[in-house]
């Protein structure tokens, strides 16, 4: 197989064969001149939305987080904000790229968008809500081409949220610019001032726009190299897929906290994309992740795969393999099934209690109560039903009933429980709301005995690398002990996945991964005093400072609380 070509390409034909080797390091003066911009271009792009806000939002207030503790039993989980996907090389890409961002739904749920490129023109359609809400067989008409990117995101709910629907597209002097982005940038209020200082105009607050605003403003002239120069000034989480009229641009940051992945079609169509299910949905072949401070460009000339930067050790998050990708994904070369069954495993062998029934909380707890069960030599049960028609827009009763939003998600069964001793097996516990109605709903279903078991490490900060977590005082493993968090929730007994075996289950990969969320460490620590939450602000209509703006930021809390240092955080 041909090595990873890199900056001196013969025109292959349709692309070149799969990367092998590592990126070169390069200058950024010296480049061939097939990466040469021409004379500038008028830009061209034309972008459709779709934006049922008032199918979807019953106020344009956003609830208090104890009103989201009743209604949606997902609030008191941490969020992942998107997913993205990029196809070189298809004359179906759109799509393609609609199929993948099925695949990538659980990633995000309320936006969604695409962006195809046919005759040297960007064509767009972002919406607001699942892929299916928004595209259609006639929307995907409209969007010809065999170049695509799209995008799912997780945000907070706004009247005007669909500004900040991703792909983003803009022009510049020297073309048309796509842009679908998954991380966070912790330095994005400096960058954003800076850039204002300069006379940039935002039409959004997503963090995403000051990656467009810095490659229009870079002075360098290809455009490869005006990606480099903006990334090179990002700090924080960015994995990150571009398109103009003639490439595809992968991108993800040095110490690549979110995932990215390659593959490819039988017919040579290069895919990128946030998890391997979205490859396996449109039968595309994994090939190898993105590198940490790689940047991949793919077009008529090939693939060319240079380096961003030197990048320190990776950080990866660990929390993609705990709770956000599919058990059926490979996320950093590594089985997201296999991790959570041992995870499973790891609290059979060093918290075991005699029990009846091993049962999981869905759908996130499932192979890793497979695992526990399979290990402790218990039968795996459904003791919990859930409920996949209830989404995030019913109706409120006027009066409220106790626990009422758990009991649409969650249905207990009896057959299962009534008698038992219960070991019930969660990805996690965040503000310990959920888990303490879960309880209180198995008790009263029967159960004689419920022992909770967390397939992680108590989570004690908040992240600022693209997962929405509460603050750090609304973190109840940064409050309590975790015998008070077991009273707080009501359960016989409580045991939380040990950081230390973590460590040792992942072997010489460990020191890859990012554990700040049950450390406090962070390796990008947030220099500002605020750091922009993940998802949108409640209303991004900006008319004034983005001081003005109420419950966008949330406090870069460095003053994290103090852990035994047997847990070897």
């Amino acid at each position: 197989m041909a090595a990873t070509q890199s900056l001196s390409l013969s025109k292959p034909s349709p692309l070149s064969p799969p990367l092998t080797t590592t990126p070169r390091f390069f200058s950024k003066p010296s480049l061939p001149s097939f990466l040469s911009e021409t004379t500038p271009r008028k830009p061209l792009f034309i972008t459709s939305s779709k934006n049922p806000i008032s199918e979807i939002i019953l106020s344009n207030k956003p609830k208090s987080s104890s009103q989201n503790d009743d209604v949606f039993i997902d609030d008191d989980k941490p969020r992942e904000e998107c997913g993205v996907v990029g196809i070189y090389g298809d004359s179906e890409a759109s799509r393609l790229c609609y199929l993948a961002l099925h695949a990538l739904q659980h990633r995000g749920q309320e936006g969604a968008g695409i962006v195809t490129v046919n005759n040297n023109v960007l064509q767009s359609i972002t919406g607001v809500g699942l892929v299916s809400d928004v595209f259609n067989e006639s929307k995907l008409d409209q969007l010809p081409g065999n170049l695509a990117i799209g995008h799912v995101r997780y945000s907070t709910a706004g009247q005007s949220m669909l500004k900040n629907v991703q792909p983003f597209v803009a022009g510049y002097r020297f073309g048309s610019v796509g842009v679908a982005h998954n991380g966070n940038l912790v330095n994005y209020r400096t960058l954003r001032a800076k850039l204002e200082e300069k006379g940039s105009i935002f039409n959004t607050t997503s963090d995403t726009e000051v990656v467009l605003h810095l490659i229009a403003t870079s002075k360098h002239r290809p455009f490869i190299l005006r990606i480099v120069d903006a990334c090179e000034k990002l700090e924080g989480a960015y994995s990150i897929v571009f398109v103009t009229e003639d490439k595809l641009v992968a991108v993800r940051d040095p110490f690549g906290f979110r995932p990215l992945v390659m593959g490819r079609r039988s017919n040579g169509a290069v895919v990128f994309a946030s998890e391997t299910c979205a490859l396996d949905l449109i039968e595309a072949t994994y090939e190898r992740e993105v590198f940490p401070g790689e940047v991949i460009v793919v077009d008529n000339n090939g693939i060319q795969s240079l380096c961003l930067m030197s990048h320190p050790q990776p950080k990866q998050c660990v929390f993609e393999h705990i709770y956000f990708a599919l058990p059926n994904s490979v996320v950093f070369g590594r089985s997201v099934y296999a991790s959570r069954s041992q995870f499973g495993e790891i609290l059979a062998t060093e918290s075991p209690v005699d029990c009846d029934v091993v049962i999981a909380v869905p759908d996130s707890g499932v192979v890793a109560a497979l695992g526990y069960a399979a290990k402790a030599g218990v039968p795996f049960q459904q003791g919990l039903i859930r409920s996949h028609y209830v989404g995030r827009t019913f109706i409120e009763p006027s009066q409220k009933i106790r626990d009422f939003g758990v009991k649409l998600k969650l249905s207990p069964v009896r057959a299962v429980l009534e008698g038992k001793r219960v070991v019930v097996v969660d990805d996690s516990i965040v503000r310990g709301t959920t888990s303490s109605k879960i309880v209180r709903l198995l008790k009263e279903a029967g159960a004689k005995e419920v022992h909770m078991r967390i397939a992680s490490p108590p989570i004690i900060g908040s992240c600022y690398y693209g997962v929405d977590t509460p603050s750090s005082e609304e973190l109840i493993s940064n409050r309590m002990s975790v015998e008070e968090i077991r009273d707080f929730i009501g359960s016989d007994s409580l045991a939380f996945l040990p950081i230390n075996s973590l460590h040792n289950m992942l072997a010489d990969d460990s020191p890859n991964f990012c554990y700040a969320c049950f450390s406090g460490k962070y390796p990008v620590e947030p220099r500002e005093l605020k750091v922009k939450r993940v998802g949108d602000f409640v209303d991004d209509g900006l008319n004034g400072s983005l001081e003005q703006i109420d419950g966008g930021w949330v406090q870069a809390n460095r003053n994290t609380k103090e852990v035994n240092a047997s847990t070897g955080l």
